[in-house]
């Protein structure tokens, strides 16, 4: 099955492109192909109508862990959205590298768990073409107060 019609399946939906806060610029491209490569900006979770989707702050204090792992799962699909518009086919997408960071409140350490929300639906969308490196890690603050933003490389094929 594709991977689009997979999405369907599970009644998920890919974002337009984020509306970035008031007065914030962007001056950078979500998705840059280089070859047969295409590096990813830093994503955060996006609602359906492309806006910026909550929680805010730091997992551990202000976000559970629990909320932190479908903001993930809404960045996966924000990054989808993206690679979609720059590479057009899903399909011809192949996972290299995920780099997980999580806004995390003093001493908090399941960085891992809450970046599974990414892993888990990028593998059940992908299978095998979906196995990927990964690094999750804390920072003290993130964008806009977001609990988590991804970056990936991916290799294009076909």
């Amino acid at each position: 099955m594709k991977v689009e019609e997979r999405l369907a399946v599970l009644g998920l939906v890919l974002p337009p492109p984020v509306q970035a806060p008031l007065g914030v610029r962007l001056p950078f491209t979500p998705v840059r192909i280089v070859g047969d490569r295409a590096f990813v900006s830093g994503h955060g979770p996006q609602l359906p109508d492309g806006s910026i989707a909550g929680p805010f702050g730091r997992v551990g204090a202000d976000v559970t862990v629990e909320e932190a792992y479908v903001s993930a799962r809404l960045t996966a699909l924000s990054m989808l959205g993206s690679l979609q518009r720059a590479v057009g086919d899903l399909d011809r997408v192949v996972w290299a590298r995920v780099f997980g960071m999580v806004a995390s409140a003093s001493g908090f350490d399941r960085q891992p768990s809450v970046i599974n929300g990414f892993s888990d639906l990028i593998l059940d969308l992908y299978g095998d073409a979906g196995a990927h490196a990964r690094s999750a890690v804390g920072m003290a603050e993130l964008p806009f107060g977001l609990p988590v933003e991804i970056e990936a490389e991916v290799v294009i094929v076909g």
